[in-house]
């Protein structure tokens, strides 16, 4: 069995270790030497580029992908040489575009923040009006961790995205959104194969500091029963809809008036469900790849009663993250450490550790302390 990875990122490097344990060949097209999976790259190239990724597809069973980037043309080149793409290009253009997105999810009648598109600057003012003064801008494509997006209060704080919004000669869009009140942040993950079968873990909290996630507490606390239930759904909902396989990602609100929006898709492993890897009966890791193979998928229950997971962002001022190793793991034995192979930068995500227990003021106590020791 041998999967292609597009993309070097610390998504495929994690990939790794699961495929390993299931015999699996795992191969990464990395975009550039030095990246995290680069132990497994079996070449350098651009992903743009048709060619290069047809020559490194066709010496695998299925295509898988780190991130959503890869262009539209490149997608339906592989799928028209008959090779297997999980997902597919109907699903990753969705997760590709914003826009698409939210009309994608207002079909299949799904709980999204009120929406428009909007192509000019007194379009954008009209929306804020209606909307109580505010709303959040957000470009299309290629915003993450908090990129491109921006909470405005009126279209001249978002000029120089109008600007750029021309799109092959025609004029292009923004994606508006209403200011959600929201209590918290959730993520429910599922996976799914091609044959069908869905498997959804426990609906998560989320913590993000600058837009970029920070902890991860899995279950959500306060959570049995209906809005695990509602979350489930919802993932399942869109899972099946748009034809996913491999794992979905879909991040939630939960408003102040009791409901449960949908806020963002990664179709893709998932920075949400990295407590699944030390977390649960069948990590993220593992799963994604028995999906996109098609074999039956693990069980998702959980070791403990609870995980909790905290990025390591940024890291040491000076020095890498194994510099740090011998403090931090004989001061927290029971937290699992995982290293990106990145070089530290301030906000990047370079690692994360995960702690599991029965109570949760311990667990994250644990989690937190054994962060700190990485980061300066």
């Amino acid at each position: 069995m041998r999967v292609g990875v597009i993309g070097g990122g610390q998504l495929a490097r994690m990939m790794i270790p699961a495929a390993i344990e299931l015999g699996v060949d795992l191969r990464v097209l990395a975009e550039q030497s030095g990246m995290s999976a680069e132990i497994a790259a079996e070449r350098v190239g651009d992903y743009t580029d048709t060619a290069t990724v047809l020559e490194f597809a066709k010496t695998v069973d299925v295509v898988t992908f780190d991130h959503e980037h890869v262009p539209q043309d490149v997608l339906r080149a592989m799928v028209d040489a008959g090779i297997a793409v999980h997902p597919g290009p109907d699903a990753l253009a969705v997760a590709q575009d914003k826009l698409v997105m939210r009309q994608r999810l207002s079909e299949l009648g799904l709980p999204v923040p009120d929406w428009a598109r909007v192509e000019t600057a007194e379009e954008l003012d009209a929306f804020i009006s209606e909307h109580g003064g505010a709303a959040v801008v957000k470009t299309p494509r290629g915003g993450y961790d908090g990129k491109g997006v921006r909470v405005v209060h009126s279209a001249a704080e978002v000029a120089e995205w109008f600007a750029t919004i021309v799109e092959d000669g025609r004029q292009g869009a923004l994606l508006v959104e209403e200011l959600v009140d929201f209590r918290r942040e959730l993520a429910q993950l599922v996976a799914r194969r091609p044959s069908g079968e869905i498997a959804a873990w426990p609906v998560v909290e989320t913590l993000q500091v600058g837009g970029v996630c920070s902890e991860v507490i899995a279950p959500a606390p306060r959570s049995a029963g209906r809005l695990a239930d509602v979350a489930a759904e919802v993932a399942i909902t869109i899972a099946e809809g748009l034809g996913v396989t491999g794992v979905l990602a879909v991040e939630l609100f939960e408003t102040t008036d009791d409901r449960i929006l949908v806020n963002e898709l990664a179709m893709r492993p998932h920075n949400s469900g990295h407590w699944s890897m030390d977390g649960s009966t069948t990590g993220q890791f593992e799963q994604h790849l028995r999906a996109v193979l098609d074999l039956p998928l693990g069980a998702t229950g959980s070791h403990g009663d609870w995980s909790v997971m905290v990025n390591v962002l940024g890291g040491p001022a000076e020095g890498a993250l194994t510099d740090r190793y011998a403090e931090a793991l004989a001061g927290h034995p029971t937290v699992k450490v995982h290293n990106y192979g990145k070089a530290p930068r301030p906000g990047r995500k370079i690692g994360h550790v995960t702690a599991t227990g029965d109570d949760l003021d311990s667990v994250v106590y644990e989690a937190r302390a054994a962060a700190a020791f990485f980061q300066d």
